[in-house]
């Protein structure tokens, strides 16, 4: 049960702080948008945006913004290249910098996703979570959350869920403050690529019939 304190920062104040928080963001690292911008165009080609639909708070769908890390190499019949051929070097740095999550701070500021949450998946996953992983919506999903800060790509779809839901049932300022310095840590030690592509993750199956707990 989350005390009152805690349930008038979910309610108010969270949101306030990624107001101030994104748009202070966005100004004081507008040189930086513009130097990776310019380096996706050259390397990359257009656009320079990935755009993609993502589900948010409550399952609404959202379109997430972030720097492209990966070339439209295509076979001979139009098809486009498996993911690993198609991410570049230069995609790679962007992905274990964190520099391709840089346009979120936009969906931040528009209020469809938080400085701190459960990270926004797949639309195609909606229909294979059970009960209990489909808590990870009753917030905003986040830049970063407590899974990605407890192993990323390195733990299970069971844990990262776990985790999900354990952060829901648990928000406060004092936890979004120690996930923020955390991940400020783990992309200056590059400790493993936050992204949702077969290139790097495994792909989510359902576990619609198991009832995870949370541990």
């Amino acid at each position: 049960m989350q005390s009152s304190n805690n349930g008038v920062y979910k309610r108010y104040i969270k949101r306030l702080i990624d107001i101030i928080l994104s748009l202070l963001a966005i100004i004081f690292l507008s040189l930086l948008f513009l130097t990776v911008a310019f380096l996706v165009r050259v390397k990359l080609g257009s656009p320079v945006l990935f755009k993609q639909k993502r589900p948010g708070m409550n399952e609404k769908i959202f379109l997430m913004y972030k720097f492209r890390t990966m070339t439209d190499e295509r076979d001979e019949d139009g098809e486009l290249l498996p993911d690993d051929v198609r991410l570049t070097k230069f995609g790679k740095f962007l992905r274990s910098t964190s520099l391709d999550e840089l346009p979120e701070l936009f969906n931040i500021l528009k209020g469809d996703m938080s400085l701190v949450g459960p990270r926004p998946l797949l639309v195609q996953y909606l229909p294979l979570y059970n009960e209990y992983q489909k808590r990870r919506h009753e917030v905003r999903p986040g830049l970063s959350g407590l899974a990605q800060v407890n192993g990323r790509n390195a733990i299970s779809w069971e844990d990262k869920f776990n985790l999900d839901v354990k952060y829901v049932g648990n928000i406060s300022l004092l936890l979004d403050i120690k996930i923020i310095f955390l991940t400020i840590k783990k992309v200056f030690i590059r400790e493993g690529i936050n992204s949702e592509t077969a290139a790097t993750v495994e792909v989510f199956e359902g576990n619609r019939h198991k009832e995870y707990k949370s541990k």
